[in-house]
């Protein structure tokens, strides 16, 4: 059955205060508040700065079983770097977050913009990752989208990550056994907000490519809170069309 495995992209937003958090819950305990509402979140700020294995390893800690925290690779291995001699770089990626261990979900590989496709590079970066950590990689430029491509993410069982900025910006191919989908900004009229009728389509979507399997789904349009009443917007969309869905906060859209 489809699952959408949902959350937000990051979740220390000053904003949110009195969106999410209530005025009387400390940042320090935001975590904590987050993964009693959300069951996943994608931490992006790993991507500027990788943290160390022990704040990791603090984090783990601070949310409950079965609570899912997929990474951001760090920007010195898809930017510094653009691939290049990646099993160093990984290999320093899974050392530190290894501290969270089974609270470990997909790493993400965005690539930058300026990197045109090049698959031998994107087939020795994923071989560098263990058999069974799941990897989900959004390239940034239109060359990627070739036979080639996806035929290394198939062959390697990584997810084309879906991404979305006012209207999808990638091929919805499946490459592996689970799917992974970032909501940048919706629309120009509700900026950054999502229509419930985009929302919608990118449910019907998700039930159509990944019928049998779990899909992480995180919004990534965290101006003024926006991406926790899309999240929880989607999530009733799901629920209407039969898809399940994890956990979202209990307020309205």
């Amino acid at each position: 059955m489809a699952r959408i495995v949902l959350g937000t992209s990051g979740w220390q937003y000053r904003d949110w205060r009195g969106v999410l958090y209530p005025k009387d819950v400390p940042q320090r305990r935001w975590l904590e508040y987050y993964a009693e509402r959300f069951d996943t979140v994608e931490l992006n700020n790993a991507f500027y700065r990788l943290p160390e294995r022990e704040t990791f390893a603090g984090w783990r800690q601070r949310v409950p079983d079965g609570f899912v925290m997929a990474v951001k690779a760090s920007r010195y291995l898809t930017h510094v770097r653009r691939l290049r001699d990646p099993a160093g770089p990984v290999a320093r990626l899974l050392d530190h977050a290894a501290g969270l261990g089974d609270r470990l979900g997909p790493v993400l590989l965005q690539l930058p913009p300026t990197l045109t496709a090049d698959p031998d590079r994107l087939a020795e970066t994923l071989a560098a990752f263990p058999a069974g950590q799941r990897v989900a990689v959004e390239p940034r430029h239109e060359s990627w989208w070739t036979p080639r491509i996806r035929a290394v993410l198939v062959e390697h069982g990584a997810a084309l990550c879906w991404a979305d900025r006012l209207g999808p910006v990638t091929p919805t191919w499946r490459t592996a056994g689970f799917g992974y989908l970032r909501l940048h900004e919706g629309s120009t009229d509700l900026w950054p907000r999502y229509p419930t009728d985009a929302l919608r389509r990118w449910v019907d979507r998700i039930a159509e490519t990944y019928p049998d399997t779990d899909t992480y789904v995180y919004f990534n349009n965290d101006p003024d809170g926006i991406a926790v009443t899309d999240a929880v917007a989607l999530a009733e969309a799901a629920r209407t069309a039969g898809v399940s869905v994890t956990g979202t906060p209990d307020i309205s859209p």
